[in-house]
């Protein structure tokens, strides 16, 4: 029986979690099925576009993204206060990009003065339920996934579920795990046998950064990197992305080579700075799904946020509900 959404969970010990969502009965999203000789790749970009337009609306960042062809992974970072500070207009505005909401929070948006007090009371109950939603990965799975299945079922003239009835989730809880969550993701295409370099993984987040970094640009829907001297992670990924496009390149020339521990020699500092060896670093980053379940990072990280889940569920209703 799968885990309650409400027991993965603890933002009191991290805002970072991977999530992946898989087809049903692993059918193509993207690309070319094998089986019927079907070309499915103009979804990929559906998936791609789909993601960047919930994260503007959403208090949630997308650090990394990989669109395969029949699932894809996100890394995310759920800022709640950026949610708690939206004013109830702002709540409203970005709920109604998404949904229809109600007739009163309608009437409220166009015509307010007409509302009678009551009835604003009863929109502002509304927006602190849309609020929270807002700081939700499972709204916010919801809100890319619905959309999708809804356009694939019709181009294909069915009925029926599109995706797992779940998205799997992993709560990163250090910053070693971000990166190797983040790497995980867009080394997908590599170990796939897609891409031959990061700068060729089309439809990942680090194609998308590195093409960005040769212009000068910084990408709209993607979290931004701050660097060394930023280590504030509500304003960015606590890392330089000089640093951790480096990373990737030398993880996947070792993937794709096999040569385990060859990287000794030539490890960027970001790994030394984070007392990671090579054999650590690989055995982390090549076999994320497989090597770990629900929780990601040192052992008595993954105690403490355990014990902190089951507080959080005794205190108050969980935020996140599958």
């Amino acid at each position: 029986m799968p885990t309650p959404r409400a027991q993965l969970v603890s933002l009191a010990d991290t805002p970072w979690y991977h999530v992946v969502s898989r087809c049903v009965r692993r059918a193509f999203l993207c690309g070319v099925d094998a089986y019927s000789g079907q070309d499915y790749e103009h979804r990929r970009p559906w998936v791609e576009k789909r993601v960047a337009a919930v994260a503007r609306v959403f208090a949630i960042d997308v650090a990394a993204y990989a669109i395969m062809s029949n699932h894809y992974h996100l890394v995310l970072h759920v800022d709640v206060d950026r949610a708690a500070a939206w004013s109830m207009d702002d709540v409203i505005e970005r709920w109604h990009a998404l949904f229809n909401g109600t007739r009163l929070s309608q009437r409220y948006q166009h015509a307010r003065s007409t509302l009678t007090d009551g009835e604003v009371a009863h929109v502002r109950t509304c927006a602190e339920v849309w609020r929270a939603r807002l700081a939700d990965i499972s709204w916010f799975m919801r809100c890319v996934n619905e959309p999708i299945a809804r356009q694939a079922n019709a181009e294909d003239r069915c009925t029926g579920l599109f995706w797992e009835g779940r998205f799997k989730s992993q709560a990163l809880l250090d910053d070693a795990a971000v990166l190797a969550a983040m790497a995980y993701a867009d080394l997908n295409p590599i170990r796939a046998n897609l891409a031959e370099t990061p700068e060729t993984s089309e439809h990942t987040s680090i194609k998308r950064r590195i093409e960005q970094a040769k212009s000068g640009n910084i990408p709209s829907g993607l979290m931004r990197f701050q660097g060394d001297a930023h280590r504030d992670k509500h304003e960015g990924i606590p890392f330089a992305l000089a640093h951790y496009v480096e990373l990737v390149d030398l993880t996947g020339r070792v993937v794709r080579g096999g040569k385990r521990g060859a990287m000794d020699d030539t490890l960027p500092p970001i790994l030394e700075r984070l007392g990671i060896d090579a054999d650590t670093w690989l055995s982390i980053s090549t076999t994320f799904e497989t090597s770990f379940q629900n929780w990601v990072g040192t052992e008595a990280a993954i105690q403490r946020a355990t014990r902190n889940v089951g507080k959080t569920r005794s205190r108050s209703p969980p935020l996140f509900a599958a």
